[in-house]
Protein backbone atom coordinates (compact mmCIF):
# COMPACT_ATOMS: atom_id res chain seq x y z
CA UNK A 1 0.00 0.00 0.00
CA UNK A 2 0.84 3.31 -0.30
CA UNK A 3 -0.11 4.31 2.97
CA UNK A 4 1.57 2.92 6.11
CA UNK A 5 -1.48 2.11 7.78
CA UNK A 6 -5.31 2.12 6.43
CA UNK A 7 -8.09 1.40 9.14
CA UNK A 8 -10.08 -0.49 5.93
CA UNK A 9 -7.89 -2.78 4.64
CA UNK A 10 -10.06 -5.72 5.70
CA UNK A 11 -9.09 -8.49 8.30
CA UNK A 12 -7.53 -11.71 7.38
CA UNK A 13 -7.33 -13.84 10.42
CA UNK A 14 -5.44 -17.21 9.01
CA UNK A 15 -2.70 -15.07 6.82
CA UNK A 16 0.55 -15.23 8.40
CA UNK A 17 2.91 -12.35 7.69
CA UNK A 18 5.24 -14.03 6.40
CA UNK A 19 4.36 -16.29 3.20
CA UNK A 20 7.04 -18.56 1.89
CA UNK A 21 6.59 -19.50 -1.86
CA UNK A 22 8.11 -21.15 -4.82
CA UNK A 23 8.42 -18.95 -7.54
CA UNK A 24 6.32 -20.79 -10.02
CA UNK A 25 6.47 -18.10 -13.31
CA UNK A 26 7.14 -14.96 -13.93
CA UNK A 27 6.57 -12.55 -16.99
CA UNK A 28 7.41 -9.37 -17.83
CA UNK A 29 4.39 -6.37 -18.68
CA UNK A 30 5.06 -3.07 -19.53
CA UNK A 31 2.41 -0.28 -19.33
CA UNK A 32 0.36 0.55 -22.21
CA UNK A 33 0.82 4.64 -21.18
CA UNK A 34 4.57 4.58 -19.73
CA UNK A 35 6.08 1.29 -20.47
CA UNK A 36 6.88 1.48 -17.33
CA UNK A 37 8.20 -2.67 -16.62
CA UNK A 38 6.62 -4.79 -14.31
CA UNK A 39 6.38 -8.69 -13.76
CA UNK A 40 3.28 -11.12 -13.61
CA UNK A 41 4.76 -13.83 -11.05
CA UNK A 42 2.90 -17.03 -10.00
CA UNK A 43 3.80 -18.10 -6.41
CA UNK A 44 3.05 -21.44 -4.77
CA UNK A 45 3.09 -21.23 -0.69
CA UNK A 46 4.98 -23.93 0.52
CA UNK A 47 5.10 -25.25 4.02
CA UNK A 48 7.95 -27.03 3.87
CA UNK A 49 10.59 -28.26 1.45
CA UNK A 50 13.80 -30.52 0.89
CA UNK A 51 16.78 -28.51 1.19
CA UNK A 52 19.08 -30.59 -1.03
CA UNK A 53 15.82 -31.29 -4.19
CA UNK A 54 15.37 -27.41 -4.05
CA UNK A 55 19.25 -26.79 -3.99
CA UNK A 56 19.54 -29.46 -7.10
CA UNK A 57 16.74 -28.01 -9.21
CA UNK A 58 18.65 -24.16 -8.47
CA UNK A 59 21.80 -25.65 -9.74
CA UNK A 60 19.59 -27.33 -12.94
CA UNK A 61 17.97 -24.30 -13.72
CA UNK A 62 21.35 -22.32 -13.87
CA UNK A 63 23.34 -24.67 -15.67
CA UNK A 64 20.40 -24.72 -17.99
CA UNK A 65 19.43 -21.55 -18.97
CA UNK A 66 22.44 -18.80 -18.87
CA UNK A 67 21.27 -15.54 -17.99
CA UNK A 68 21.08 -13.42 -21.18
CA UNK A 69 23.14 -10.44 -22.00
CA UNK A 70 22.13 -7.24 -22.17
CA UNK A 71 23.29 -3.33 -21.79
CA UNK A 72 21.61 -0.65 -19.99
CA UNK A 73 22.22 3.33 -21.12
CA UNK A 74 21.07 6.04 -19.18
CA UNK A 75 20.06 9.29 -22.61
CA UNK A 76 21.91 11.88 -22.86
CA UNK A 77 20.78 15.48 -24.85
CA UNK A 78 22.50 14.39 -27.64
CA UNK A 79 20.92 10.76 -27.51
CA UNK A 80 17.40 12.36 -27.27
CA UNK A 81 18.14 15.07 -30.09
CA UNK A 82 16.28 14.58 -33.12
CA UNK A 83 19.48 15.30 -35.32
CA UNK A 84 21.54 12.52 -33.45
CA UNK A 85 21.74 9.27 -33.34
CA UNK A 86 22.15 7.03 -30.15
CA UNK A 87 26.17 6.61 -29.09
CA UNK A 88 26.70 3.07 -28.04
CA UNK A 89 29.29 1.58 -26.03
CA UNK A 90 31.99 -0.23 -27.93
CA UNK A 91 31.82 -3.59 -25.41
CA UNK A 92 27.97 -3.40 -25.68
CA UNK A 93 27.71 -3.44 -28.81
CA UNK A 94 30.23 -5.88 -29.47
CA UNK A 95 28.39 -7.66 -27.06
CA UNK A 96 24.84 -7.42 -27.67
CA UNK A 97 24.28 -6.96 -31.18
CA UNK A 98 25.48 -9.27 -34.47
CA UNK A 99 29.26 -8.61 -35.86
CA UNK A 100 29.64 -5.83 -38.23
CA UNK A 101 31.38 -6.59 -41.70
CA UNK A 102 34.22 -4.45 -41.43
CA UNK A 103 35.01 -5.13 -45.11
CA UNK A 104 32.29 -2.69 -45.98
CA UNK A 105 32.82 1.01 -45.77
CA UNK A 106 31.81 2.35 -43.29
CA UNK A 107 30.64 -0.81 -41.84
CA UNK A 108 26.97 -1.12 -41.09
CA UNK A 109 23.92 -2.85 -40.86
CA UNK A 110 20.35 -3.19 -39.85
CA UNK A 111 18.82 -4.15 -36.79
CA UNK A 112 15.31 -5.49 -35.50
CA UNK A 113 14.52 -4.88 -31.76
CA UNK A 114 11.27 -5.97 -29.86
CA UNK A 115 10.03 -4.23 -27.07
CA UNK A 116 7.30 -5.76 -24.23
CA UNK A 117 4.17 -4.88 -26.38
CA UNK A 118 5.63 -6.79 -29.62
CA UNK A 119 6.21 -3.90 -31.87
CA UNK A 120 9.23 -4.28 -33.78
CA UNK A 121 11.64 -0.91 -34.13
CA UNK A 122 13.99 -0.98 -36.65
CA UNK A 123 17.39 0.80 -36.21
CA UNK A 124 20.95 1.67 -38.92
CA UNK A 125 23.51 -0.03 -36.74
CA UNK A 126 26.80 2.03 -37.84
CA UNK A 127 30.65 2.39 -37.27
CA UNK A 128 31.79 5.75 -37.88
CA UNK A 129 33.06 8.71 -36.67
CA UNK A 130 35.95 10.18 -35.42
CA UNK A 131 37.44 8.70 -33.23
CA UNK A 132 35.08 5.90 -34.45
CA UNK A 133 32.02 4.77 -32.36
CA UNK A 134 29.11 2.82 -32.99
CA UNK A 135 25.63 4.14 -33.72
CA UNK A 136 22.17 4.05 -34.20
CA UNK A 137 20.88 6.54 -36.63
CA UNK A 138 18.16 5.99 -38.92
CA UNK A 139 15.31 5.03 -36.79
CA UNK A 140 16.39 6.00 -33.83
CA UNK A 141 14.73 9.55 -33.34
CA UNK A 142 11.12 7.66 -34.56
CA UNK A 143 11.84 5.53 -31.59
CA UNK A 144 12.78 8.87 -29.36
CA UNK A 145 9.67 10.33 -30.28
CA UNK A 146 7.72 7.51 -29.89
CA UNK A 147 8.12 6.59 -26.84
CA UNK A 148 8.50 10.63 -25.90
CA UNK A 149 12.10 9.92 -24.08
CA UNK A 150 13.86 12.60 -22.51
CA UNK A 151 17.22 13.21 -21.28
CA UNK A 152 18.03 10.69 -17.84
CA UNK A 153 15.68 8.52 -19.33
CA UNK A 154 17.14 4.63 -19.67
CA UNK A 155 17.07 2.78 -22.58
CA UNK A 156 17.99 -1.40 -22.68
CA UNK A 157 19.34 -4.03 -24.90
CA UNK A 158 19.04 -7.33 -24.04
CA UNK A 159 20.09 -10.55 -26.07
CA UNK A 160 17.71 -13.51 -24.68
CA UNK A 161 18.42 -17.16 -25.28
CA UNK A 162 16.59 -17.33 -28.58
CA UNK A 163 19.62 -14.92 -29.99
CA UNK A 164 16.30 -12.33 -30.44
CA UNK A 165 17.06 -8.43 -29.46
CA UNK A 166 14.32 -7.23 -26.99
CA UNK A 167 14.14 -3.56 -26.34
CA UNK A 168 12.69 -1.63 -23.03
CA UNK A 169 12.76 1.76 -21.51
CA UNK A 170 12.74 2.76 -17.92
CA UNK A 171 11.68 6.88 -17.00
CA UNK A 172 13.95 8.60 -14.54
CA UNK A 173 12.63 8.47 -11.07
CA UNK A 174 10.80 12.14 -11.51
CA UNK A 175 8.67 10.24 -14.23
CA UNK A 176 7.67 7.41 -12.32
CA UNK A 177 4.73 9.19 -10.65
CA UNK A 178 2.86 8.91 -13.82
CA UNK A 179 2.21 4.99 -13.43
CA UNK A 180 -1.72 6.28 -13.11
CA UNK A 181 -3.80 3.47 -14.78
CA UNK A 182 -2.05 0.89 -13.65
CA UNK A 183 -3.30 -2.18 -11.45
CA UNK A 184 -0.15 -1.57 -9.25
CA UNK A 185 -0.92 1.93 -8.52
CA UNK A 186 -4.03 0.52 -7.23
CA UNK A 187 -5.32 0.20 -3.66
CA UNK A 188 -7.62 -1.77 -4.42
CA UNK A 189 -5.41 -4.16 -6.57
CA UNK A 190 -3.05 -4.33 -2.90
CA UNK A 191 -5.72 -5.67 -1.11
CA UNK A 192 -6.70 -8.30 -3.76
CA UNK A 193 -3.46 -9.54 -3.03
CA UNK A 194 -4.30 -9.90 0.42
CA UNK A 195 -7.16 -12.06 -0.49
CA UNK A 196 -5.77 -14.32 -2.93
CA UNK A 197 -2.50 -14.99 -0.42
CA UNK A 198 -5.05 -16.03 2.09
CA UNK A 199 -6.81 -18.50 0.01
CA UNK A 200 -3.88 -19.65 -1.33
CA UNK A 201 -2.30 -20.46 1.84
CA UNK A 202 -5.96 -21.92 3.41
CA UNK A 203 -6.20 -24.19 0.06
CA UNK A 204 -2.34 -24.49 -0.77
CA UNK A 205 -2.88 -23.37 -4.20
CA UNK A 206 -1.02 -20.32 -6.41
CA UNK A 207 -1.94 -17.19 -6.56
CA UNK A 208 -0.99 -14.48 -9.20
CA UNK A 209 1.01 -11.17 -7.83
CA UNK A 210 1.65 -7.67 -10.05
CA UNK A 211 4.49 -6.32 -9.20
CA UNK A 212 6.73 -3.38 -9.71
CA UNK A 213 9.01 -2.57 -7.00
CA UNK A 214 9.64 1.09 -8.29
CA UNK A 215 5.82 1.81 -7.72
CA UNK A 216 6.03 -0.32 -4.43
CA UNK A 217 6.67 1.57 -0.87
CA UNK A 218 8.88 -1.46 -0.08
CA UNK A 219 9.38 -4.69 -1.48
CA UNK A 220 6.87 -7.17 -0.34
CA UNK A 221 8.15 -10.26 -2.19
CA UNK A 222 11.79 -10.80 -1.54
CA UNK A 223 14.06 -13.72 -1.75
CA UNK A 224 14.29 -16.50 0.82
CA UNK A 225 18.16 -16.18 0.92
CA UNK A 226 18.13 -12.67 1.27
CA UNK A 227 15.63 -12.83 3.89
CA UNK A 228 17.43 -15.43 6.03
CA UNK A 229 20.84 -13.86 5.47
CA UNK A 230 19.50 -10.21 6.87
CA UNK A 231 17.48 -11.99 10.05
CA UNK A 232 20.31 -14.22 10.76
CA UNK A 233 22.99 -12.17 10.08
CA UNK A 234 22.36 -8.76 11.49
CA UNK A 235 21.75 -8.18 14.61
CA UNK A 236 20.21 -4.76 15.04
CA UNK A 237 20.44 -2.39 17.67
CA UNK A 238 19.00 1.12 18.30
CA UNK A 239 21.75 3.59 17.49
CA UNK A 240 23.40 1.04 14.84
CA UNK A 241 24.09 2.77 11.81
CA UNK A 242 23.43 2.02 8.40
CA UNK A 243 23.52 2.73 4.46
CA UNK A 244 20.86 1.69 1.96
CA UNK A 245 20.51 1.66 -2.03
CA UNK A 246 18.72 4.46 -3.77
CA UNK A 247 17.62 5.55 -7.04
CA UNK A 248 18.74 8.84 -8.14
CA UNK A 249 16.98 11.44 -9.97
CA UNK A 250 19.22 10.22 -13.13
CA UNK A 251 18.50 6.48 -12.51
CA UNK A 252 21.78 5.68 -11.08
CA UNK A 253 22.14 4.39 -7.04
CA UNK A 254 23.41 6.34 -4.35
CA UNK A 255 23.86 4.72 -0.37
CA UNK A 256 22.67 6.82 2.08
CA UNK A 257 23.12 7.01 5.49
CA UNK A 258 21.02 6.56 8.39
CA UNK A 259 20.49 5.33 11.59
CA UNK A 260 18.10 3.06 13.74
CA UNK A 261 15.88 5.34 16.15
CA UNK A 262 13.48 2.51 16.90
CA UNK A 263 11.92 -1.38 16.42
CA UNK A 264 8.55 -2.17 16.60
CA UNK A 265 5.83 -3.58 14.25
CA UNK A 266 4.10 -1.50 11.92
CA UNK A 267 0.82 -3.06 12.87
CA UNK A 268 1.18 -5.28 15.59
CA UNK A 269 -2.10 -6.06 15.96
CA UNK A 270 -2.75 -7.59 12.46
CA UNK A 271 0.77 -8.50 11.65
CA UNK A 272 2.85 -9.00 14.38
CA UNK A 273 6.52 -10.08 14.68
CA UNK A 274 5.90 -9.31 10.26
CA UNK A 275 9.76 -7.83 10.16
CA UNK A 276 7.74 -5.55 7.72
CA UNK A 277 9.29 -1.96 7.74
CA UNK A 278 9.97 -2.45 11.38
CA UNK A 279 12.76 -0.66 11.66
CA UNK A 280 12.43 2.97 12.45
CA UNK A 281 15.51 5.29 10.95
CA UNK A 282 16.83 8.83 10.56
CA UNK A 283 18.32 10.20 7.93
CA UNK A 284 22.13 11.83 7.99
CA UNK A 285 21.25 14.47 5.10
CA UNK A 286 18.61 16.92 4.83
CA UNK A 287 18.13 15.76 1.17
CA UNK A 288 17.30 12.49 2.28
CA UNK A 289 13.89 14.11 3.63
CA UNK A 290 11.82 12.56 1.24
CA UNK A 291 12.79 8.71 2.56
CA UNK A 292 10.63 6.98 4.16
CA UNK A 293 11.22 7.19 7.95
CA UNK A 294 10.44 3.16 8.41
CA UNK A 295 12.08 0.18 6.28
CA UNK A 296 12.77 -3.75 6.54
CA UNK A 297 15.63 -4.97 7.71
CA UNK A 298 16.59 -6.74 4.02
CA UNK A 299 16.50 -3.34 3.36
CA UNK A 300 19.59 -1.87 5.14
CA UNK A 301 23.53 -2.62 4.72
CA UNK A 302 24.47 -2.48 8.81
CA UNK A 303 28.07 -0.10 8.97
CA UNK A 304 29.97 -1.52 11.81
CA UNK A 305 32.09 0.81 13.87
CA UNK A 306 35.05 -0.89 15.15
CA UNK A 307 37.39 0.71 17.43
CA UNK A 308 40.44 -0.17 14.90
CA UNK A 309 40.82 0.15 11.08
CA UNK A 310 41.51 -3.28 11.22
CA UNK A 311 40.56 -4.73 14.09
CA UNK A 312 42.75 -8.42 15.58
CA UNK A 313 41.58 -11.60 15.06
CA UNK A 314 39.90 -11.81 18.67
CA UNK A 315 38.03 -8.90 18.54
CA UNK A 316 36.27 -10.15 15.76
CA UNK A 317 32.64 -10.84 16.43
CA UNK A 318 31.68 -13.98 15.21
CA UNK A 319 28.41 -13.72 13.42
CA UNK A 320 25.92 -17.09 14.13
CA UNK A 321 26.20 -19.47 11.46
CA UNK A 322 23.21 -19.11 8.98
CA UNK A 323 21.50 -21.84 8.74
CA UNK A 324 21.41 -24.28 5.42
CA UNK A 325 18.65 -22.32 2.59
CA UNK A 326 19.60 -22.65 -1.12
CA UNK A 327 21.45 -19.62 -2.14
CA UNK A 328 19.57 -18.74 -5.28
CA UNK A 329 16.52 -20.41 -5.54
CA UNK A 330 13.95 -17.67 -5.61
CA UNK A 331 11.13 -17.78 -2.76
CA UNK A 332 9.65 -14.95 -1.00
CA UNK A 333 9.15 -13.58 2.16
CA UNK A 334 5.52 -12.47 1.75
CA UNK A 335 4.40 -9.28 4.13
CA UNK A 336 0.48 -8.64 3.54
CA UNK A 337 0.80 -4.91 4.60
Amino acid sequence: MQKDADAHIPNYPNLPSKLICLLLNVTLHADAETDEVYAQMTLQPVTNYDKEALLASDLALKSNKPPPDFFCKTLTASDTSTHGGFSVPRRAAEKIFPALDFNMQPPAQELIARDLHDNAWTFRHIYRGQPKRHLLTTGWSLFVSGKRLFAGDSVLFIRDEKQQLLLGIRRANKQATNISSSVLSSDSMHIGILAAAAHAAANNSPFTVFYNPRASPSEFVVPLAKYYKAVYSNQVSLGMRFRMMFETEESGTRRYMGTITGISDLDPVRWKNSQWRNLQVGWDESTAGERRNRVSLWDIEPVAAPFFICPPPFFRSKRPRQPGIPGTFLFSAFSAN
